[in-house]
Order: C-alpha cells, then sequence, then structure tokens
C-alpha cells in the first residue's frame, strides 16, 4: 500500500447489524472495506489477495477469530499481516487469548470508533516503516529498553522482562533513552510516563521524533497510568505503536509485551527473506549475465577466429599473387636470356650442317675451309651451351633457396644467383659490386635471400638512373650477428616514407607498376628471423637496406 493509497481491510464479522456500523464508520475515516462472515470464507478471501489489515472478531461461528489468527502466523504470506481483535466481552482473558494467538492489537467493540481506528492507523504506520535491521534466520533474543522515571517501577520492570528470557537495558531520563536508542539497535522501547506536572507521553514524543530521523524500526509502548480509551488515544497519537496500563497484572503485561515484540520479529523475518530474495535475484541475475557474456564473448571469439582465418587466407593468396607476379617477370627475363643463345645455336647449327655436307664432295682445299668454318660455329655454339648450362645451374641453385626448411647457406653464392636471374632486368650500364665478408654460411630460411634480397635488389634497379646506376651489396658478421646491406645511388626515400615502406599495399610506384606487398613480406621474413631491417641514407644519397639477423637458428 502507497502512502496516498485509500487503506484496504478485511472485516471478519457474523452480525449483520455490527458489520454494518463498522463498515459505514471505516468508510467514513477513508478505508475501504470488505467483509466475510466466518473464518472460513475470510480463509478463501486471504487466498485470493491480501488485504491491508484485518479486523475478526473473536467470536465467530464455527472457527472463532483466535484460530483463525494462529492459522494466518502459521503461513508465510500472512505471517506479518497487521490484525485486529473485536469482542464484546470485557474479560482479559478473551484478550490475553487474541494476543496469544498472534493478533497485533485487541479492541473491545464498545471502546468506540476513535479508538479502532487509531490502532488501525498506528499499524499500518508500522507496516509502512523500516524494519529493524532484517538480520533474521535464526533464534535472538528480544532487545528491550526500558525507559521509566521511577527507579522502583524501573527495577521491577527490568526483571520481569529479563526473567521472560529478554535482553532488557534502562534509561531513567528521556537524554539518556534518546541516547541509548542512537548508540544500540531495540526491538522495542517501553516508555513509562514522564515526571510529575510535564506531558505524560511527552518522552513517547521525542522518541518518536528520533525514530522517524534515524528510520529506525523499533517498537514504542507507552506506559500509561490510566487504563482507559481517551489515554490510549493520547498515546497513539503521541507516536506510540500500543498503549499498555502500567499497573496491569504481571502476567497480562507479559502478553501485551510479547505480542508487540512478535510483530517486530516477524517484520524482520520479513525484511531478512526479501534481502535473501533480493540477494538471490541478483545472484541469478550475474549469473546469467556472466553466462551471457561467456556466451557473447565465445560468439565473439569465433566470428574473430574466422575472421583471422581469412585474414591469413587473403593474406595467404595475395603473397602468392605477388611472388607470382616477381616470378612472371623472373620467368620472362630468364626465357629471353635462353633465348638469345640459343637462337644462334640454331643458327650456327645450320651452317655447320651446310659446311659438313660441303666438305663431304668438295676438294681437299675446300673441305679444309669448310671444316674450318664448321669448327669456328661450333666453338660458338659451345659458348651459348655453356651459358645456358650456367643460367640452369644458377635457377636450379635458387629454386633449392626456395626450399622452406632452414639449412645453412651459402649467401653470397645465393645472392650471385639472384643477380645472374635478376640479369634480363638489369641494365648493362647499371654497375652491380659485391663487397663479400670472410663468412659466407648463414643458418637462415631460404625465403631470405629469394623473397627479401631478390626484393630489395629489383627496387634499387627500378630506383637507380638505367645509364649511371650503381648498386653496392655488402655482407659482414659482428657480435654474432649477420649483416646485409644493399646501398643504391637513386634518389632515396624520404623520412617520412620510411615509416610506411613495410606497410602492405603501400608502394612508391606508378598505378600498375607494383603491388605494394614485396618490402611487407621482406620485412615478415626478417622478424622471422629473429632480426631486423632498417633503412638509412646512402653515402651517394641513395636507399640503405641494412639487413641484420642472428649466425644461428635462436
Amino acid at each position: 500500500m502507497s502512502e496516498d493509497a485509500s487503506p484496504h481491510l478485511l472485516l471478519v464479522e457474523d452480525s449483520d447489524t455490527q458489520a454494518l456500523v463498522f463498515r459505514r464508520t471505516l468508510e467514513g475515516f477513508g478505508f475501504t472495506v470488505d467483509r466475510t462472515r466466518t473464518a472460513e470464507d475470510a480463509l478463501v478471501s486471504l487466498n485470493e489477495a491480501l488485504p491491508d489489515l484485518l479486523v475478526v472478531d473473536y467470536r465467530l461461528p464455527g472457527m472463532n477469530g483466535d484460530e483463525l489468527v494462529r492459522i494466518l502466523r502459521q503461513t508465510g504470506h500472512t505471517r506479518t499481516l497487521p490484525i485486529i481483535m473485536l469482542t464484546s466481552d470485557e474479560a482479559s482473558e478473551v484478550e490475553r487469548q487474541g494476543l496469544d494467538s498472534g493478533a497485533n492489537a485487541y479492541v473491545p467493540k464498545a471502546s468506540g470508533p476513535q479508538l479502532l481506528v487509531s490502532r488501525m492507523r498506528s499499524l499500518l504506520r508500522q507496516r509502512r516503516s523500516v524494519p529493524g535491521n532484517g538480520t533474521a534466520g535464526g533464534f535472538r533474543q528480544a532487545r528491550l529498553l526500558v525507559a521509566v522515571a521511577d527507579p522502583i517501577y524501573r527495577d521491577w520492570l527490568r526483571g520481569l522482562l529479563t526473567g521472560d528470557g529478554h535482553a532488557v537495558s534502562v534509561a531513567g531520563d528521556e537524554q539518556a533513552m534518546l541516547s541509548a536508542v542512537a548508540q544500540e539497535e531495540f526491538d522495542g522501547v517501553l516508555v513509562g510516563p514522564a515526571p510529575e506536572g510535564e506531558d505524560p507521553f511527552a518522552w513517547v514524543r521525542a522518541l518518536d521524533r528520533q525514530r522517524q530521523a534515524d528510520s529506525a524500526g523499533f517498537e514504542i509502548a507507552a506506559l500509561s497510568e490510566v487504563a482507559d480509551p481517551a489515554q490510549t488515544l493520547a498515546g497513539l497519537g503521541a507516536g506510540a505503536d500500543d498503549v499498555l496500563p502500567s499497573r496491569d497484572e504481571r502476567d497480562m503485561l507479559l502478553v501485551r509485551v510479547r505480542s508487540i515484540l512478535r510483530r517486530k520479529l516477524a517484520r524482520d523475518d520479513e525484511a531478512a527473506g526479501a534481502a535473501r530474495e533480493r540477494e538471490r535475484e541478483l545472484a541469478l541475475a550475474h549469473a546469467r549475465a556472466q553466462a551471457e557474456a561467456s556466451d557473447a564473448l565465445a560468439a565473439a571469439n569465433r566470428e574473430l577466429e574466422a575472421a583471422n582465418a581469412q585474414l591469413r587466407e587473403t593474406q595467404a593468396q595475395l603473397v602468392q599473387s605477388a611472388k607470382m607476379a616477381s616470378l612472371g617477370e623472373l620467368v620472362a627475363g630468364i626465357a629471353h636470356e635462353i633465348n638469345n643463345p640459343l637462337a644462334f645455336i640454331l643458327a650456327h647449327h645450320a651452317t655447320v650442317e651446310r659446311a659438313v655436307q660441303d666438305a663431304t664432295t668438295a676438294e681437299d682445299d675446300t673441305r679444309t675451309k669448310r671444316l674450318a668454318k664448321a669448327a669456328e660455329r661450333l666453338g660458338s655454339i659451345r659458348t651459348g651451351l655453356v651459358r645456358i648450362q650456367d643460367l640452369v645451374v644458377k635457377l636450379r641453385r635458387f629454386s633449392r633457396l626456395d626450399d622452406g626448411e632452414w639449412s645453412l647457406v651459402d649467401i653470397p653464392e645465393a645472392i650471385d644467383s639472384v643477380l645472374t636471374l635478376l640479369q634480363p632486368k638489369i641494365p648493362a650500364t647499371v654497375t652491380i659490386e659485391r663487397r663479400y665478408g670472410p663468412v659466407r654460411t648463414l643458418e637462415s630460411s631460404p625465403a631470405l635471400v629469394n623473397q627479401v634480397v631478390m626484393n630489395i635488389i629489383s627496387n634499387a634497379v627500378d630506383a637507380v638512373d638505367p645509364a649511371t646506376g650503381r648498386i653496392v651489396i655488402e655482407t659482414s658478421t659482428r657480435d654474432d650477428r649477420f649483416f646485409i646491406a644493399i646501398t643504391d645511388n637513386g634518389p632515396g626515400i624520404p623520412p617520412e616514407v620510411r615509416e610506411r615502406v613495410f606497410e602492405p599495399f603501400f608502394t612508391t610506384k606508378d598505378v600498375g607498376s607494383g603491388t605494394g606487398l614485396g618490402l611487407a613480406i621482406a620485412y615478415g621474413v626478417v622478424r622471422s628471423h629473429g632480426g631486423e631491417i632498417t633503412i638509412e641514407s646512402g653515402d651517394e644519397g641513395g636507399a640503405r637496406f641494412l639487413l641484420a639477423v642472428p649466425l644461428h637458428r635462436q
């Protein structure tokens, strides 16, 4: 129920006349009233919807009111439902039975509507208030504060309540009472009348103000010297949750105190149950969130792995394309190199064939001249064949360099094979200078030469002037590292471009003249050897590529 909503109560009354009176009276005070005639009908109604408060007559046909209350207090969802017991009887035994059954308050029908409404509003106020500290789940002593000015009566109450199993503290004045509730948590405070001459409920008002300020959940029971409806109304109006006669019979006082504590501890249990339910829901929500996050992460990882696999496949295809482009250029040059000697071999073969045929029928002098000419042409044929043989040897050596296995590679010999294969691309006017160091072998992958060195030399050939170009290839060793330096006298590479030359697809050549993958592949090969590739300015202003790799595989 919200603060502004009309309180909804269920009235269990078998008398139509009294039920009509109660309905009109309570509706006049702003309550919404439903009514059943019997306790059995009330149970059916409560199973369908819970009211904010239950008002039940003690004497009913069939099941009595106290029996109904006991059933409700044993049921979880009605355990904390505020219940007021009505009766026409004046006997305290009836009140005792009603309170012992679990009713929150006992109101005689003859006391008038003001007292009944005050009791109802007090119980509803408690239900809306912050319910204690919510620390339930096991047995604990109820904690009581007895705030009474009279030391004799205060000590008597402490002994009585301690003997009933409660943990009891005492305060002899208003300030001590307020200080105690500020420092400790209590389930209930029994407040005696203020000293003579003061407002009898002054301490109650002060305590209620502090309870509201601190949002505390303890019950306030005012002890009144006079047991009449006017005093009860005054105490409830001052902020008390219940008003007890201070001179009440001992057992009856204990019954009333137990009733007050029972509803407070029931609210604590309800709050603790709600807290546990919230924790369970939070734990479930957290578990669901973790499961969803785990599923999302797994899905993201699968997507990432698929993307990486596609990227690796695309990269391999691009690398292969770059290799094929270089291979196409290389094959064209090799074909040219083989075709030239092969052409004049075929031409000289025809000449030799004619000379030998003529020599078989010619005179001696003519025969000698023909055979001499044939011998000369055979020498030229041999030169062409040796040139082709050398090219094939270098090509075979290069093909062995394309194996993926690491091995001891003769770097100068491998570089010479690369230069031989690149010879068709290198103009005759471009100078190639070799400066090989004393250490020739390096444990490496063949790709270091047939991809990295070949690519850098090919780029250098493209960069230099065909008429005055000069390319210097050097090898050396230092500090267990093998160095290959390739320097040209071309225009060089500007510093702002050097940082990008190893990026895939970056090229300074014209569109269609390069893939932009050569140096990216070279960078990856050198890094796979645990080495470095750097770009510097050469002595003649061109570019200097320096490869540094470990002498031995790491």
